[in-house]
Protein backbone atom coordinates (compact mmCIF):
# COMPACT_ATOMS: atom_id res chain seq x y z
CA UNK A 1 0.00 0.00 0.00
CA UNK A 2 1.16 3.25 -1.37
CA UNK A 3 1.99 5.79 2.13
CA UNK A 4 -0.48 8.83 2.63
CA UNK A 5 1.55 12.16 1.51
CA UNK A 6 1.89 13.79 4.97
CA UNK A 7 1.19 17.22 3.46
CA UNK A 8 -2.71 16.73 2.15
CA UNK A 9 -4.36 16.48 5.89
CA UNK A 10 -2.34 19.71 6.49
CA UNK A 11 -3.64 20.96 3.57
CA UNK A 12 -7.28 20.18 4.20
CA UNK A 13 -6.96 21.83 7.30
CA UNK A 14 -5.61 25.63 6.24
CA UNK A 15 -8.67 25.16 3.66
CA UNK A 16 -11.02 25.21 6.40
CA UNK A 17 -9.68 27.35 8.87
CA UNK A 18 -9.55 30.33 5.80
CA UNK A 19 -13.10 29.27 5.09
CA UNK A 20 -14.11 30.15 8.38
CA UNK A 21 -12.46 32.85 8.09
CA UNK A 22 -14.45 34.34 5.48
CA UNK A 23 -16.95 37.32 6.75
CA UNK A 24 -20.36 36.01 7.71
CA UNK A 25 -22.89 37.38 4.85
CA UNK A 26 -26.26 38.67 7.21
CA UNK A 27 -29.61 38.19 5.58
CA UNK A 28 -29.86 41.78 4.78
CA UNK A 29 -26.72 41.92 2.90
CA UNK A 30 -28.32 38.83 0.87
CA UNK A 31 -31.52 40.47 0.52
CA UNK A 32 -29.65 43.42 -1.79
CA UNK A 33 -28.37 40.74 -3.96
CA UNK A 34 -31.85 40.22 -5.62
CA UNK A 35 -34.87 42.70 -5.93
CA UNK A 36 -36.99 42.60 -3.09
CA UNK A 37 -40.25 41.83 -3.64
CA UNK A 38 -43.30 44.09 -2.07
CA UNK A 39 -46.62 43.38 -1.45
CA UNK A 40 -49.81 46.01 -0.71
CA UNK A 41 -50.65 46.65 2.85
CA UNK A 42 -54.16 46.53 1.65
CA UNK A 43 -56.90 47.24 -0.90
CA UNK A 44 -59.52 49.84 -1.12
CA UNK A 45 -61.43 48.94 -4.21
CA UNK A 46 -62.02 45.31 -3.09
CA UNK A 47 -65.83 44.04 -2.65
CA UNK A 48 -66.95 44.22 1.39
CA UNK A 49 -67.29 40.74 2.74
CA UNK A 50 -70.94 39.55 3.48
CA UNK A 51 -72.35 41.19 6.56
CA UNK A 52 -68.99 43.08 7.22
CA UNK A 53 -67.97 46.71 7.24
CA UNK A 54 -64.70 45.50 5.28
CA UNK A 55 -63.27 44.55 2.38
CA UNK A 56 -61.71 41.91 1.67
CA UNK A 57 -58.37 42.49 2.50
CA UNK A 58 -59.08 46.07 3.49
CA UNK A 59 -56.21 48.46 4.21
CA UNK A 60 -58.25 50.34 7.23
CA UNK A 61 -59.11 46.75 8.95
CA UNK A 62 -57.63 46.78 12.52
CA UNK A 63 -54.92 44.15 12.97
CA UNK A 64 -54.87 42.02 16.14
CA UNK A 65 -53.05 43.10 18.96
CA UNK A 66 -49.86 41.09 19.63
CA UNK A 67 -49.22 39.23 22.20
CA UNK A 68 -46.51 36.91 23.37
CA UNK A 69 -47.09 33.23 23.82
CA UNK A 70 -45.77 31.07 26.72
CA UNK A 71 -42.53 29.71 25.97
CA UNK A 72 -43.87 26.09 26.83
CA UNK A 73 -47.23 24.57 26.25
CA UNK A 74 -49.71 25.17 29.07
CA UNK A 75 -48.06 28.43 30.12
CA UNK A 76 -49.68 31.71 30.52
CA UNK A 77 -49.52 34.03 27.55
CA UNK A 78 -48.91 37.66 27.90
CA UNK A 79 -52.47 38.60 28.04
CA UNK A 80 -53.76 35.70 30.57
CA UNK A 81 -54.61 36.57 34.35
CA UNK A 82 -53.00 34.06 36.28
CA UNK A 83 -55.24 33.03 38.88
CA UNK A 84 -52.98 29.88 40.76
CA UNK A 85 -49.21 30.31 39.65
CA UNK A 86 -48.41 27.63 42.26
CA UNK A 87 -47.15 30.58 45.09
CA UNK A 88 -50.14 31.67 47.10
CA UNK A 89 -53.89 32.14 46.83
CA UNK A 90 -53.83 35.81 47.18
CA UNK A 91 -56.93 35.82 44.06
CA UNK A 92 -59.25 33.84 45.55
CA UNK A 93 -61.40 33.67 49.07
CA UNK A 94 -63.17 30.66 50.25
CA UNK A 95 -67.23 30.36 50.12
CA UNK A 96 -68.45 28.88 53.24
CA UNK A 97 -70.42 25.38 53.37
CA UNK A 98 -72.77 23.48 55.67
CA UNK A 99 -73.56 25.49 58.49
CA UNK A 100 -71.06 28.68 57.61
CA UNK A 101 -73.11 28.74 53.69
CA UNK A 102 -73.32 32.38 52.45
CA UNK A 103 -70.01 33.03 54.75
CA UNK A 104 -67.29 34.28 52.83
CA UNK A 105 -63.32 33.46 54.54
CA UNK A 106 -59.84 33.85 53.90
CA UNK A 107 -58.57 30.94 51.04
CA UNK A 108 -57.98 27.73 53.18
CA UNK A 109 -57.18 25.21 51.17
CA UNK A 110 -53.44 24.00 50.80
CA UNK A 111 -50.91 24.95 48.94
CA UNK A 112 -47.45 22.91 48.84
CA UNK A 113 -45.12 21.75 46.19
CA UNK A 114 -46.70 24.35 43.25
CA UNK A 115 -50.31 23.12 43.83
CA UNK A 116 -53.00 23.64 45.67
CA UNK A 117 -55.16 20.47 47.49
CA UNK A 118 -59.14 20.53 48.08
CA UNK A 119 -59.46 20.52 52.19
CA UNK A 120 -62.65 19.17 52.28
CA UNK A 121 -65.50 20.51 54.23
CA UNK A 122 -64.18 24.02 54.13
CA UNK A 123 -66.19 24.77 50.78
CA UNK A 124 -65.36 26.09 47.68
CA UNK A 125 -62.38 28.48 46.10
CA UNK A 126 -63.93 31.35 44.48
CA UNK A 127 -61.60 33.84 42.38
CA UNK A 128 -61.65 37.47 43.11
CA UNK A 129 -61.39 38.24 39.51
CA UNK A 130 -64.39 37.59 37.65
CA UNK A 131 -64.85 36.47 34.02
CA UNK A 132 -67.46 36.60 31.00
CA UNK A 133 -66.70 34.69 27.67
CA UNK A 134 -62.72 33.53 28.52
CA UNK A 135 -60.67 30.78 27.85
CA UNK A 136 -59.58 28.89 31.14
CA UNK A 137 -56.33 26.56 31.46
CA UNK A 138 -56.53 24.48 34.22
CA UNK A 139 -54.78 21.33 35.46
CA UNK A 140 -55.50 18.92 38.00
CA UNK A 141 -54.94 15.68 39.83
CA UNK A 142 -56.34 12.71 41.94
CA UNK A 143 -54.14 11.93 44.58
CA UNK A 144 -52.06 8.17 43.70
CA UNK A 145 -53.62 6.84 46.65
CA UNK A 146 -57.04 5.58 45.67
CA UNK A 147 -59.99 6.12 48.28
CA UNK A 148 -63.73 5.38 47.43
CA UNK A 149 -65.38 4.65 44.53
CA UNK A 150 -67.86 6.33 41.89
CA UNK A 151 -68.46 9.87 42.82
CA UNK A 152 -66.50 9.53 45.66
CA UNK A 153 -63.17 9.36 44.30
CA UNK A 154 -61.50 12.81 43.35
CA UNK A 155 -64.49 14.81 42.93
CA UNK A 156 -64.42 18.15 42.48
CA UNK A 157 -65.35 20.77 39.47
CA UNK A 158 -64.65 23.42 37.35
CA UNK A 159 -67.34 25.94 37.94
CA UNK A 160 -67.69 28.59 35.40
CA UNK A 161 -69.59 31.69 36.18
CA UNK A 162 -69.76 29.80 39.63
CA UNK A 163 -73.08 28.10 37.96
CA UNK A 164 -71.96 26.17 34.85
CA UNK A 165 -69.80 22.59 36.01
CA UNK A 166 -67.15 20.70 34.18
CA UNK A 167 -66.56 17.31 36.20
CA UNK A 168 -63.12 16.79 37.68
CA UNK A 169 -63.41 13.17 38.85
CA UNK A 170 -60.82 9.97 38.86
CA UNK A 171 -62.54 7.60 36.45
CA UNK A 172 -60.06 5.82 36.05
CA UNK A 173 -61.23 2.17 36.08
CA UNK A 174 -64.05 3.99 38.22
CA UNK A 175 -67.04 3.35 36.73
CA UNK A 176 -69.68 6.20 37.20
CA UNK A 177 -72.86 7.36 35.31
CA UNK A 178 -71.88 9.01 32.07
CA UNK A 179 -72.46 12.40 32.81
CA UNK A 180 -70.42 12.48 35.99
CA UNK A 181 -67.43 11.58 34.43
CA UNK A 182 -64.16 13.86 33.80
CA UNK A 183 -64.85 16.21 31.65
CA UNK A 184 -68.60 16.11 31.75
CA UNK A 185 -70.80 19.19 31.58
CA UNK A 186 -72.40 17.80 35.02
CA UNK A 187 -75.42 16.05 34.74
CA UNK A 188 -76.06 17.23 31.28
CA UNK A 189 -73.15 16.10 28.22
CA UNK A 190 -70.45 13.19 28.92
CA UNK A 191 -67.63 13.95 27.06
CA UNK A 192 -67.69 12.37 23.65
CA UNK A 193 -64.56 10.48 24.70
CA UNK A 194 -62.47 9.45 27.75
CA UNK A 195 -58.91 10.75 27.60
CA UNK A 196 -58.46 10.69 31.90
CA UNK A 197 -55.02 9.62 32.58
CA UNK A 198 -54.75 7.21 35.95
CA UNK A 199 -54.48 9.07 39.29
CA UNK A 200 -51.61 10.85 40.36
CA UNK A 201 -50.79 11.93 36.63
CA UNK A 202 -51.70 15.80 35.89
CA UNK A 203 -54.98 16.24 33.87
CA UNK A 204 -55.33 19.50 31.71
CA UNK A 205 -58.65 21.38 30.48
CA UNK A 206 -58.54 24.10 28.16
CA UNK A 207 -62.22 25.70 27.92
CA UNK A 208 -63.59 28.03 25.52
CA UNK A 209 -66.44 29.57 27.16
CA UNK A 210 -69.30 31.62 25.69
CA UNK A 211 -71.35 33.34 28.92
CA UNK A 212 -74.62 33.36 27.89
CA UNK A 213 -76.95 36.39 27.26
CA UNK A 214 -80.12 37.96 29.11
CA UNK A 215 -82.63 40.42 28.52
CA UNK A 216 -83.89 41.09 32.19
CA UNK A 217 -85.07 37.73 33.00
CA UNK A 218 -84.98 36.51 29.65
CA UNK A 219 -82.43 34.05 28.01
CA UNK A 220 -81.76 35.20 24.84
CA UNK A 221 -78.60 33.12 24.28
CA UNK A 222 -77.14 29.95 26.05
CA UNK A 223 -74.08 29.53 27.39
CA UNK A 224 -71.53 26.77 24.54
CA UNK A 225 -68.08 25.64 26.09
CA UNK A 226 -65.55 24.01 23.87
CA UNK A 227 -63.39 21.70 25.69
CA UNK A 228 -59.95 19.90 25.33
CA UNK A 229 -58.92 16.88 27.97
CA UNK A 230 -55.32 16.25 27.80
CA UNK A 231 -55.47 17.90 24.42
CA UNK A 232 -58.10 15.96 22.89
CA UNK A 233 -61.55 17.72 21.96
CA UNK A 234 -64.55 16.25 24.18
CA UNK A 235 -67.04 19.15 23.50
CA UNK A 236 -67.48 21.23 20.65
CA UNK A 237 -69.47 24.29 20.99
CA UNK A 238 -71.79 22.85 22.84
CA UNK A 239 -75.05 24.55 24.67
CA UNK A 240 -75.21 24.58 28.48
CA UNK A 241 -79.18 23.30 29.35
CA UNK A 242 -78.87 25.55 32.63
CA UNK A 243 -76.89 25.48 36.38
CA UNK A 244 -75.22 22.88 37.89
CA UNK A 245 -77.79 20.43 39.24
CA UNK A 246 -77.85 16.83 40.72
CA UNK A 247 -80.58 14.46 39.89
CA UNK A 248 -82.80 17.16 38.15
CA UNK A 249 -82.10 19.21 35.15
CA UNK A 250 -80.78 22.53 35.47
CA UNK A 251 -82.07 25.71 34.45
CA UNK A 252 -80.92 29.07 34.00
CA UNK A 253 -81.43 32.17 35.96
CA UNK A 254 -80.34 35.88 35.40
CA UNK A 255 -76.27 37.24 36.66
CA UNK A 256 -74.07 39.05 35.60
CA UNK A 257 -72.33 39.82 32.69
CA UNK A 258 -68.67 38.64 34.73
CA UNK A 259 -68.91 35.98 37.42
CA UNK A 260 -66.39 34.45 39.49
CA UNK A 261 -65.07 30.99 38.81
CA UNK A 262 -65.15 28.54 41.61
CA UNK A 263 -63.16 25.46 42.18
CA UNK A 264 -65.78 23.00 44.32
CA UNK A 265 -65.26 21.23 47.07
CA UNK A 266 -66.84 18.02 46.98
CA UNK A 267 -65.17 16.48 50.02
CA UNK A 268 -62.62 14.62 48.56
CA UNK A 269 -58.85 14.89 47.52
CA UNK A 270 -57.98 16.78 44.32
CA UNK A 271 -54.72 18.63 43.67
CA UNK A 272 -54.96 21.78 41.15
CA UNK A 273 -52.04 23.79 39.42
CA UNK A 274 -51.08 26.77 36.23
CA UNK A 275 -54.79 28.09 36.38
CA UNK A 276 -54.97 31.23 34.02
CA UNK A 277 -57.77 32.94 31.79
CA UNK A 278 -58.14 35.17 29.26
CA UNK A 279 -60.87 37.24 28.77
CA UNK A 280 -61.94 36.84 24.76
CA UNK A 281 -63.43 39.94 22.63
CA UNK A 282 -64.59 39.70 19.18
CA UNK A 283 -62.55 40.76 15.84
CA UNK A 284 -61.26 44.21 14.87
CA UNK A 285 -61.08 45.31 18.02
CA UNK A 286 -58.79 48.81 18.22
Amino acid sequence: MMARPLWRPLAVALALVAVAALPAVSAQQRSKSKKERTSPLGYEDTPYLPDQPWRVHDLKRPRPPLIRPGVRPGEPPSDAVVLFDGKDLSGWYQRGKGPERGKTFEARWKVRDGYVEVVGGTGDLVSKDKFGDAQYHIEWAAPPRIEGSGQWRGNSGILIMERYEIQVLDNWENPTYADGMAGAIYGQFPPLVNPARRPGQWQVFDIVFEAPRFEGDKLIKPAYVTLFLNGVLVHHRQAIIGRMAHRRVGTYAPHGAEESLALQDHDTAVRYRNIWVRRLKGYDQQ
